[in-house]
Order: C-alpha cells, then sequence, then structure tokens
C-alpha cells in the first residue's frame, strides 16, 4: 500500500484497516474509544463492523480489497 501512486480515502483505508484487524485479532474485544478521539473511534467502528466475520474470510477479503486498491491507484 505504501508504493501507490497515490493515496487511498480514508474510507477505503479504514475498511483495509477492519478487514486486517478482523483476520490477525478476530473480533473486537475492546471498548469504544471517547467520542472525542474520532481517528480512534472510526477506527474501532470500522473493526467492530465486521464482527462476526471469520479470520480466514477477513484474510481473503483483505486481500482482494487490497488488490482492488492497488488496480485503482496503481
Amino acid at each position: 500500500m505504501k508504493n501507490l501512486k497515490s493515496r487511498p480515502t480514508d474510507a477505503e483505508l479504514l475498511e483495509l484497516y477492519a478487514f486486517f484487524q478482523q483476520a490477525s485479532v478476530g473480533d473486537n474485544n475492546t471498548d469504544s474509544p471517547s467520542l472525542f478521539n474520532l481517528k480512534a473511534q472510526d477506527k474501532w467502528s470500522a473493526w467492530n463492523g465486521k464482527k462476526g466475520m471469520s479470520q480466514e474470510a477477513a484474510k481473503e477479503a483483505y486481500i482482494v480489497y487490497a488488490e482492488e486498491l492497488i488496480a485503482k491507484y496503481g
């Protein structure tokens, strides 16, 4: 991802982060961060949105999504 010609949107990066966390850790079991910490709240919400997805499915989804981003941003 660091070698892309242009930066993906924040929403796209959050989606990639969520797949990565779900693939490596599994379901989000952390407390929701403070609403005043917007970046942490966004990351927590994105990961929490993958709850119930198996780690194997998340790994596959991560790869597919990363390939889409590479095709889109070169």
